[in-house]
């Protein structure tokens, strides 16, 4: 037998146990949907009555309940907010059955369900650190400006810190944005943050999920070192021409959704739309009604743009077609003259449901692009630009309780950016660069034990260098109200941020990649990676207190083995003069490089409390974080190192039909770190070269900085409160009436501080907002 031979056969072995083992019992697979819209339901529960027999749905309503004893059961579904659904089925040795299952709304809204689907999946799905977001979720908080958003909503996620109402940016247990990555269907999205930080580029009523993933992630997503932020759209009303109309005093949304091809009463092919569009005239209105803020406006102006087609086949296959442009803008406004930036994109994605195997095949290609350009009065202009493709394959398969995925993932972008630094020295890079991941991972589920090791491998083909990173993530069901978890693993990036830690506050947001001219040594070790690398150890505790208040605790810790960031000190050309030890011109690399070496950690506690009864809703989460970093000069801390940060958010439903709604937020942050100002020198940049004349020459105003981010600001602090009324219109239309209130107490907490003029510029005081939304 010849060495071929054995390893076709052994390929072939491997590629056909799925089917072998679906062979030795029972299958049944399908869809769940809303029967009035055609919309998948959800992370929803399908079981076999009275049997251990059962599965959850995903992001696509797709669920696969296998390895079935042949025999006859009863297939039940239970979701919160629907009638339940049952069907009498027979299963034979062997049968692959599908059944594709639509929900009607309820008119009793059945909590009991809902918190029993939650312990289930508690059970039987890993989630360490990892949030599931719904719309509903977000509505329950107060909707600032009269628009709930998803950005509001991550602020109060455990371990998220929120660095402020204007040029606000997230940062994730230590991770800085550019070690998020956010994916909006598939497609990676660069900037998901408008300048005011209250509002992200994602309308709510256009999601369907969104999964934030804090750390100790999955080898399925790579190319980040610390979060990952995956959003899912919804498809469109497949039934009906439906959408939302709303304004309020920061700005207004416009939601259309529809068929193409009407789905039939009990599914079948079908196609479907939806469009959204949302602005901001904030820089109008608050000349209206908050000119006491700034009497020439807040000149925050957003646009954007998301459409979407649905093509569905009768199995539940299907393509979606998207694309998207988000613009920001702002003018004029306190230390910032001009800044700009605009997103856009277009891919598809697909699900392929095979009609003889229980398989999931999906696949996204997508290209999406970002420029963002700044001026400020006081330091020279920046600008960036990326934009690239990126596209995957994914194979999913059920195998009773456990579950084996793999697939792969290229991604290849152009990065172009500039700037000069405070020696008025350019700094400039374009670099194209590629990527290529695969990954295994496989979920197993043995006694009270859910195991889940994965496997990526990382290739950066710019750069020559292949990253091994695997990956491991478990559960231990203690007892049914007690769990432990537990997630780590290993990660690389090749972006960089184009921003400086020394900026108290920074909208500006570029990126840089594909760096392979880098120190060769940091602090007398070799460099042998020109990649940033971290990674992570997440360990914590899930208890069911009460059948209604859960408690979870996670601690973490992040090791930054390597990160790069902009030379801060260059002062030398990276000429040979400078380069060559033998001569007496030689300098260090941090004092010529473009980009330096850094290290750093991030490790912390975070500790939440749910309570979800009825009509009330409560949510209070506390986070521990310390972030440390070091250069080559230098042990500090970056700027968004915030030692104790707390949220607690309440909603409560009331009325007759429970149609008025409260909400509540109150958030505390201490104080973040800043580099303080010692005093100021003339500086001269000797224009005439080495034959200028000091004595005549007119310098510029200097500033002498105090040690890197040893002091720290005021803590941060405010109430948000928000109510709601709901009125029914008509069979599918209602109108919704907000008022709001943000900073209710009207506490004053800082935005920015001129180092020039030392005027104290706060964040956006007490702020009443009013809105209307008709849905039909």
């Amino acid at each position: 037998m010849s060495m071929r031979f054995m390893k076709i056969s052994v390929l072939a072995l491997i590629l056909s146990l799925p089917a072998f083992l679906y062979a030795q019992n029972a299958s049944i697979k399908g869809f769940v949907y809303e029967k009035n819209t055609g919309e998948p339901v959800i992370f929803t529960n399908v079981y076999l009555q009275g049997t251990n027999y059962g599965a959850s749905t995903d992001v696509n309503g797709y669920y696969v309940i296998s390895k079935i004893p042949a025999g006859s059961y009863t297939l039940l579904v239970t979701a919160m907010g629907y009638d339940s659904l049952s069907y009498k089925i027979s299963l034979k040795t062997g049968e692959l059955m599908s059944k594709n299952l639509f929900l009607q709304e309820a008119s009793i809204m059945l909590q009991e369900f809902n918190v029993s689907a939650e312990r289930e999946e508690a059970r039987t799905e890993t989630k360490t650190s990892v949030v599931k977001i719904t719309p509903k979720q977000i509505e329950q908080i107060p909707t600032i400006g009269g628009t709930a958003d998803l950005a509001q909503y991550l602020q109060v996620l455990p371990g998220v810190i929120f660095t402020g109402d204007q040029g606000g940016q997230l940062y994730i247990r230590g991770g800085s944005p550019i070690q998020n990555k956010v994916l909006l269907d598939g497609m990676v999205i660069y900037n998901p943050f408008h300048s005011i930080g209250l509002f992200s580029v994602f309308e709510t009523d256009i999601l369907r999920s969104a999964d934030v993933y804090t750390g100790g992630f999955g080898a399925e997503y790579g190319g980040r070192i610390s979060s990952i932020m995956d959003i899912t759209t919804r498809d469109g009303n497949k039934k009906r021409l439906a959408g939302s109309v709303q304004a309020s005093t920061f700005g207004a949304n416009l939601l259309l959704e529809g068929p193409i091809v009407k789905q039939k009463e009990e599914g079948g092919t079908s196609s479907s739309f939806i469009l959204s569009v949302k602005n901001s005239y904030l820089e109008q209105s608050s000349k209206i009604f908050y000119d006491y803020i700034d009497k020439d406006g807040l000149p925050f102006n957003y646009l954007d743009i998301y459409g979407k087609v649905s093509i569905n086949g009768s199995n539940g296959s299907k393509v979606n077609l998207f694309g998207f442009r988000f613009d920001d803008q702002v003018n004029n406004y306190k230390a910032i003259s001009d800044f700009h930036w605009t997103s856009s994109g277009a891919g598809a994605n697909f699900v392929v449901i095979p009609a003889r195997s229980s398989v999931l095949i999906e696949g996204t290609f997508a290209y999406s692009g970002y420029e963002i350009t700044m001026s400020q009065p006081n330091a020279a202009d920046r600008s960036s630009k990326i934009n690239g493709f990126n596209g995957g394959l994914g194979f999913t398969y059920f195998l009773g309780k456990d579950e084996l995925k793999y697939g792969l993932e290229i991604l290849g972008f152009k990065t172009d950016y500039y700037f000069y630094n405070s020696l008025n020295k350019k700094i400039q890079q374009t670099e194209n660069t590629t990527e290529l991941g695969l990954f295994f991972k496989y979920k197993m589920t043995t006694g009270k034990f859910l195991i889940e090791p994965s496997m990526r491998i990382q290739w950066y083909a710019s750069l020559s260098e292949v990253s091994p990173e695997p990956r491991l993530a478990l559960k231990y069901n203690i007892t049914d109200w007690l769990r432990f978890k537990m997630a780590g693993g290993f990660y690389s990036q090749n972006l960089i941020s184009a921003t400086s830690d020394r900026d108290v506050v920074n909208l500006f947001s570029g990126f840089l990649s594909g760096l392979d001219n880098i120190p060769s040594e940091f602090r007398g070790e070799e460099v042998n990676s020109s990649l940033q690398k971290g990674q992570h150890l997440i360990g914590g505790f899930e208890i069911d207190l009460t059948r209604q208040l859960t408690m979870n605790l996670e601690g973490y810790y992040k090791n930054f083995s390597q990160l790069t960031n902009l030379n801060r000190n260059k002062i030398f050309d990276d000429s040979p003069a400078y380069s060559d030890p033998s001569l007496p011109s030689y300098k260090p690399d941090y004092l010529k490089k473009d980009f330096i070496i850094e290290k750093g950690d991030a490790y912390g506690v975070d500790i939440s409390f749910k309570y979800d009864y009825k009509r009330l809703y409560i949510w209070a989460v506390y986070s521990l974080a310390y972030v440390n970093r070091k250069d080559e000069l230098i042990d500090y801390v970056p700027h968004y190192d915030r030692r104790h940060n707390i949220n607690l958010l309440a909603s409560y439903r009331f009325g007759k039909n429970e149609n008025w709604e409260v909400n509540a937020r109150w958030n505390f942050g201490s104080g973040f770190p800043f580099t303080q100002t010692q005093g100021f020198y003339e500086q001269l940049n000797f224009s005439g070269g080495i034959g200028t004349d000091i004595t005549t020459e007119n310098g510029e105003l200097g500033v002498l900085y105090g040690d890197l981010n040893e002091g720290r600001l005021p803590d941060y602090h405010r109430l948000d409160l928000n109510l709601k009324k709901t009125i029914e219109i008509g069979s599918y239309s209602q109108l919704e009436i907000n008022l709001g209130v943000t900073n209710v107490y009207d506490r004053e907490n800082i935005f920015y501080f001129d180092r020039i003029t030392s005027e104290r510029v706060n964040q956006l005081p007490v702020m009443p907002s009013a809105g209307a939304k008709f849905s039909f």
